[in-house]
């Protein structure tokens, strides 16, 4: 049998042993152990169960005890590896820019108390039709989008939030920084279109995108539906005293009869959702008070102008009744081609949910019962790896499917599906990773005794938004009047 030789493949291997090579040396501390726990992970066959049950793969070469002492012990060179992941190729859009999604996601721990730095989560779903306030580990995320329908993310950072920040600042401080290292390994040059963020309604796009200034970046995020934006002030009229107005007329989101005539409308005919309605209005901002975020601003408050996109659709797939999505650019003057890029990247930011939804239910993020949050810091960049590891071998790896799966061409397998087969891709790149060497397990506690060191309690805190102490949305209760926001 002759073999074929495939430069793309060889490639596409290569960096697969590259990257596995620099993650093994960000390790500088238990780095065999963690390296081999990772590898458990891609190779264990079904969605990960418990933590200690990855020892049992043929991949994890060391016993239970090493693999806890790992965890709790070991060390992870996190902006080393930040930068590792910031230099690996990453998808773009159509028009070849780079699309950044920022969410958050919890890891819940509502009966950790002996946890620290634990805070309330927003979960949606535990309940019918419920919003939950539940302990635990909130993450932020940052992912690169791929254009296309497609569960696929590129993993760039991750950060837990800890009790009282606020979340606009860490996201901003986030943004920032996984921006600056792509443009140091070249994704981003001068003359190349602006990179886009694109947020959902838990954060404040105008203030981010304020935050963000002077980066060549473009912030793209949802708006609630209650909300009134303003348009630009008048000129002023000869002769005219008084202090100039800052801010023009008002733009109701619930009254259409304050909207005006579009900037520009589009309409796409999609495959599931009829026909695609975007209208779009130029230079609208918020009207910013000195309270919550903005408390302390020096100066006046800032005009923060941009485009405003109401998206609808004749219908929904479940055959419900589509409500308005509001979508707030801070680009002004778009035309209509970069009117339907930036709601279709929108609907691209939904591919980091599939993200968590395998994070969480194949390869075991919030499985393990971690006291330590620096453990879970360890653990969730592990995941990472591993996904990353997934994505790299998208072009290695055989499919693998089941009798009732049906037949898909490698550009569109799943990472589940990717992961069938990195075993198989495993034998053929080296591991760094030592063999483990012969030991004896220690005396351990002696039978009978106590712990008598009581673990301390830690009280739960509160992820703040603006600075403000939490009170409850008003939407989440029924039968209220919804609020007016500026």
């Amino acid at each position: 049998m002759v073999s074929v030789h495939d430069p793309d493949r060889e490639a596409a291997l290569g960096e697969l042993v590259r990257f596995r090579q620099e993650f093994y040396a960000c390790l500088t501390a238990r780095a065999d152990a963690l390296f081999e726990l990772a590898e458990a992970v891609l190779c264990t066959d079904g969605p990960v169960r418990s933590l200690v049950g990855l020892s049992l793969a043929p991949e994890h070469r060391r016993g239970h005890g090493a693999l806890y002492d790992a965890m709790n012990c070991g060390r992870i060179d996190i902006e080393r590896l930040r930068t590792t992941l910031a230099g690996l190729p990453l998808p773009r859009a159509a028009d070849g820019r780079l699309v950044l999604a920022v969410d958050v996601s919890p890891w819940v721990r509502p009966d950790a108390n002996t946890s620290p730095d634990r805070s309330f989560c927003h979960t949606y779903g535990r309940g019918r039709d419920q919003h939950l306030m539940i302990p635990g580990w909130p993450y932020s995320i940052v992912a690169a989008l791929e254009a296309g329908r497609t569960s696929w993310t590129a993993l760039l950072d991750a950060i837990r939030l800890q009790p009282g920040c606020d979340v606009a600042a860490v996201t901003t401080v986030q943004i920032r920084q996984v921006v600056e290292r792509l443009i140091a390994a070249g994704h981003w040059q001068p003359g190349d279109p602006e990179i886009l963020v694109v947020l959902d309604a838990g954060y404040d796009a105008p203030r981010v995108a304020h935050l963000l200034g002077g980066l060549p970046v473009q912030i793209l995020g949802r708006m609630r539906s209650d909300r009134v934006l303003r348009r630009p002030a008048p000129a002023r009229m000869p002769g005219a005293r008084g202090r100039p107005a800052r801010h023009g007329g008002e733009f109701i989101f619930r009254d259409p009869a304050s909207w005006g005539d579009e900037h520009v409308i589009t309409r796409t005919p999609t495959r599931l959702y009829g026909t695609a309605t975007a209208q779009a209005w130029n230079r609208l901002h918020p009207r910013l008070t000195s309270r919550a975020a903005w408390t302390g601003h020096q100066g006046p408050l800032p005009i923060i102008e941009g485009t405003l996109i109401r998206l609808t659709v004749d219908r929904l797939p479940s055959g419900g009744q589509a409500k308005p999505v509001w979508l707030w650019c801070s680009a002004i003057d778009l035309d209509a081609a970069d009117i339907d890029r930036c709601w279709q990247a929108f609907l691209r930011r939904f591919d980091i949910e599939h993200t968590f939804r395998l994070f969480k239910q194949t390869l075991g993020w919030t499985v393990p019962k971690l006291r330590d949050p620096e453990a879970a810091d360890r653990w969730t960049w592990l995941i990472i790896t591993a996904h990353t590891q997934l994505r790299l071998a998208r072009p290695l790896t055989a499919d693998l499917r089941r009798p009732w799966e049906k037949p898909a061409p490698p550009e569109r397998l799943t990472p589940a599906r990717i992961r069938r087969g990195f075993r198989n891709l495993r034998t053929k790149t080296p591991s760094p990773a030592g063999a483990p060497k012969p030991t004896r397990p220690g005396p351990g506690r002696p039978p009978g005794s106590t712990n008598h060191r009581r673990a301390p309690r830690h009280n739960v805190g509160r992820i703040l938004t603006t600075g403000e102490a939490y009170q409850r949305p008003t939407h989440h209760n029924k039968g209220t009047k919804p609020r007016r926001q500026g």
